[in-house]
């Protein structure tokens, strides 16, 4: 049975970290100390981006980190509109390369739209080709 932790936070820029350090001791619970930061990246990341383009004022976004023994799957559902994009723009550019980074890092990476909304995920699978150590 697939482990679920999921918290909602505000749109704000404090929202951030905080999404960060509740990733963070969701891993540290479930023993996964494989690509750890990797995965904080990410979820920053996707949070930064749903507090600067996907949530509504006034309203909350959805993180939600799923593990099944062999993969930790990051979701981020906020209820705006548009859909995420990765710029494959140069080094010169100021901003965009959030997803760029997050493409790069995660195995697998993709939004799905919802109605209303999206939900941007990631999915980091063992580096080793073993199951990650998840323990409920």
């Amino acid at each position: 049975m697939p482990l679920l932790r999921q918290r909602r936070f505000p749109r704000a820029r404090r929202s951030v970290g905080a999404a960060r350090e509740f990733a963070a001791e969701t891993l540290l619970q479930w023993g996964c100390h494989e690509r750890h930061e990797d995965i904080r990246l990410c979820v920053s990341e996707l949070a930064t981006n749903a507090v600067l383009h996907g949530v509504p004022p006034g309203r909350e976004f959805l993180l939600a980190l799923i593990g099944d023994g062999a993969s930790i799957r990051i979701e981020v559902r906020d209820s705006g509109g548009g859909v995420p994009v990765v710029k494959a723009g140069g080094l010169d550019e100021c901003g965009g390369r959030g997803l760029l980074l997050v493409q790069a890092l995660a195995d697998d990476f993709g939004v799905t739209p919802q109605n209303p909304g999206k939900t941007v995920w990631t999915v980091f699978k063992s580096v080793l080709g073993g199951a990650l150590a998840v323990e409920s």
